[in-house]
């Protein structure tokens, strides 16, 4: 029987470097980092002087991503209600951005893969989102098409380990259970692959982080050796944009 990674229809792109750029809304605020504290709240000093405190999205670690003085960029919310109106977006790290939402990757995910630069799983036909699998179990997309389904797991990437970018920047005991899922999935002769949204450019490959978190570089390899795809992207951030460019290559 053809694998489901055969009988996927894929779309490649010879000799053309296609990108997907995801624009801000709205133009960021530039500030000061003061301090990253009780995991979602972040107080930044803006230009005018003003303390705010900003949103984290990002549960990690951010390990190499929070040290107070750094220039970040936050965004502001006209939503009604909300109790919080800034988000805190990125960080400069090493004369470089860095992004720390975590609410932007399944949508840049979803949009390269729709658009091509994904190129390992363009060709569906539809893209469901927050799809449980299992009871207590969810994972990010279910790609459907003619030939079967192809269910991803996408994860932030923000750590940077002698120019690798590496995965989780803390023990990820969710992160390990969206691995053994991936492979429980592929076992049952589904299509299954992480996709790790590297939000620097200054990392060249991409490695699990084994002195972080053991567990999850074990089951990382398990899960590629069950055949899950990993499916490292590295991003261009910028204070206007953030571009979804090229594959990392692994180092397992």
């Amino acid at each position: 029987m053809a694998s489901a990674t055969n009988r996927w229809r894929v779309g490649f792109f010879f000799g053309v470097n296609y990108i997907h750029t995801m624009q801000f809304p709205s133009r960021l605020i530039r500030g000061t980092l003061i301090q990253r504290y009780q995991r979602f709240l972040a107080d930044v000093r803006v230009a005018s002087g003003a303390i705010v405190t900003a949103h984290c999205t990002n549960t990690g670690s951010m390990m190499g991503c929070k040290a107070p003085g750094s220039a970040v960029y936050i965004s502001r919310s006209n939503k009604e209600g909300r109790r919080l109106l800034y988000t805190w977006e990125m960080i400069r790290v090493d004369g470089g951005w860095v992004g720390i939402n975590t609410l932007h990757p399944n949508r840049l995910v979803t949009e390269g893969i729709e658009s091509g630069v994904i190129r390992e799983l363009h060709g569906c036909e539809s893209i469901r989102r927050e799809v449980c699998t299992r009871q207590g179990t969810r994972l990010d997309l279910c790609l459907q098409g003619s030939n079967g389904s192809c269910f991803v797991e996408v994860k932030n990437v923000t750590l940077a380990i002698d120019g690798a970018a590496a995965f989780p920047d803390a023990v990820s005991e969710r992160g390990l259970k969206h691995l053994k899922e991936l492979i429980w999935l592929r076992r049952r002769g589904h299509r299954a692959a992480v996709v790790f949204v590297v939000q620097r450019s200054d990392c060249n490959s991409f490695r699990p982080a084994d002195e972080i978190d053991q567990e999850y570089g074990r089951w990382l390899r398990r899960a590629v050796e069950a055949g899950v795809e990993a499916l490292p992207y590295r991003t261009r951030v910028t204070p206007k944009q953030i571009i979804l460019a090229e594959r990392l290559p692994i180092k397992l």
